[in-house]
């Protein structure tokens, strides 16, 4: 196995931790927001719940769920440590919406 290597720190303002998401190597969250947030960074995310509200994330190979048992969340992280995700599919969009609706209005000179 490799070497395990996990950031414990004590709560971050938002900034911050965004910061520290963006260069995660993946994540291990509880939280439906850090869940989708790991998606847009292109962040690996492993789920420490049996379900979740986001399955388009689940279904696109970026987040796994590992339940609460503390032996399949390490079995589920190492599994990500040994193989990542590859292609990362637009699935909320390209990120370009307020300048397509910017020129739509200009257009239409509303």
């Amino acid at each position: 196995m490799p070497e395990a290597r996990v950031l414990l720190s004590p709560p971050l303002g938002y900034l911050a931790f965004l910061g520290l998401q963006a260069e995660a190597r993946f994540l291990l969250t509880d939280s439906g927001g850090v869940q989708k947030e790991a998606y847009f960074y292109g962040v690996p995310c492993v789920t420490m719940r049996d379900e979740t509200e986001w399955v388009e994330t689940v279904d696109a190979g970026w987040n796994r769920l590992a339940g609460a048992d503390a032996e399949m969340i390490v079995e589920v992280a190492y599994r990500f440590l040994e193989r990542t995700p590859t292609s990362h599919v637009p699935l909320y969009g390209d990120g370009t919406a307020a300048q397509k609706i910017a020129q739509c209005l200009a257009e239409t000179k509303c």
